[in-house]
């Protein structure tokens, strides 16, 4: 019995023994496989928060980058003919808003008033009403007394003077417009001076020596596409504006004549 229970103990202690044996070379397996797992499971966590870091770069930030990669000689000139630009662009679209009238609605006022309370009534209505169509129909008015002709003159006259108060400063921004690019091509041409000067004091053709200038000699040049395309939106829209007051004023100017004709005939 005693010698049994020795067969057993020897045999339990050798089949542990083989258990462990067997289980140290898969736990040294496991132990070098998460040793090489690591390195690419960082790397690939380096490139997730470098790429969501350079997605987090703003239109703003990236458009700051680019200015001060351009240059701030010519990149400050161009912007300079932006915020001009668009400050006469913004004060013209106000004035001509402001300019704006009701003409048809004006002239059913002015036409009551003739009839019922005469010239004075009508230059009353003009004098209250703003715009350069209510501007020409007073001069008009306070030339009826004379002649027909001598008002249609007062009309034409000051019509003349309303168009030139309307176009006051669109030069300007028209100037702006074609100045922006040709600043652009500028900086385009001294980066490419730029270049080659880097190329001759090294004495060898490397890329990046020419990387740095075509860099900047293309910033100036978008930016200075990008000013003229704002510039000349706000410009197309301005005489666009223009020639409608201005198609009101003629027509006005024809109504008041034949409102005049009316009302002398009737006298």
């Amino acid at each position: 019995m005693k010698r049994l229970f020795s067969i057993l103990a020897i045999a339990t202690v050798m089949a542990f023994g083989n258990i462990q044996a067997a289980t140290a070379p898969a736990q040294v397996l496991s132990a070098n496989v998460q040793l090489l797992i690591a390195p690419i499971t960082t790397t690939a966590v380096q490139d997730d928060v470098a790429a969501d870091t350079s997605e987090e770069l703003t239109f703003h930030q990236e458009l700051k980058k680019r200015f001060i990669e351009g240059g701030p000689s010519f990149m400050g000139i161009v912007l300079l003919c932006l915020i001009l630009g668009l400050a006469i662009a913004i004060e013209r679209i106000i004035f001509l808003n402001l300019s704006t009238t009701n003409t048809k609605k004006l002239q059913q006022n002015v036409e009551d008033a003739l009839s019922s309370g005469g010239v004075e009534a009508a230059k009353e209505v003009c004098r209250n009403t703003k715009g350069p169509v209510a501007s020409i129909y007073y001069q008009g008015l306070d030339r009826a007394d004379e002649s027909i002709d001598a008002a249609e003159k007062a009309v034409v006259a000051y019509g003349g003077v309303q168009m030139g108060q309307l176009e006051k400063n669109v030069s300007w921004v028209s100037l702006f417009i074609a100045l922006a690019p040709m600043l652009g091509f500028m900086g385009t041409v001294i980066g490419m001076i730029q270049a080659f000067d880097k190329i001759e004091a090294a004495g060898d053709m490397q890329p990046s020596l020419v990387a740095g200038g075509i860099k900047v000699a293309l910033l100036t040049t978008v930016f200075g596409l990008i000013v003229a395309i704002i510039l000349q939106i706000f410009y197309n829209y301005i005489v666009a504006k223009i020639d409608r007051i201005v198609n009101d004023m003629e027509d006005a100017s024809i109504t008041l004549i034949d409102m005049l004709v009316a009302y002398k005939n009737k006298k």
